[in-house]
């Protein structure tokens, strides 16, 4: 199993090396992401790959720490790296990784707050 996780991360990061050039980075300080690029947000996401694809998939904890933590500190960050093309190519699904925060049990999640067309749980 966790073999199959690193063939992902690996993925991955294969992919977004091949891709950087069609990928803007928004480094403005009032981006979703402050001042981080939304895809060095998106890397810091990658421990939830699988769980973002998949609805029946176990969240790992090391992704409940980085989706508490954005929330925490960029709430809005959360929503434009799962509704990013980035993300998207990667295989993450925004209906199923939305559930990620509800998964993970984080109970200061922005319930009922809008992500694009779909509604936090």
């Amino acid at each position: 199993m966790a073999s199959k996780a690193y063939f992902l991360f690996a993925h991955l990061i294969v992919y977004l090396l091949a891709t950087n050039t069609l990928i803007t980075d928004v480094n403005a300080a009032g981006g979703p992401c402050g001042k981080t690029p939304i895809r060095s947000a998106a890397l810091s996401l990658s421990p939830c790959l699988t769980a973002g694809g998949n609805a029946k998939a176990k969240v790992p904890p090391m992704c409940c720490t980085k989706v508490n933590a954005l929330i925490n500190t960029a709430p809005k960050c959360l929503c434009a790296v799962l509704l990013s093309p980035l993300a998207i190519k990667a295989g993450i699904k925004p209906a199923i990784a939305i559930s990620i925060p509800k998964r993970c049990n984080i109970k200061r999640r922005p319930v009922g707050k809008k992500c694009g067309r779909y509604i936090v749980p």
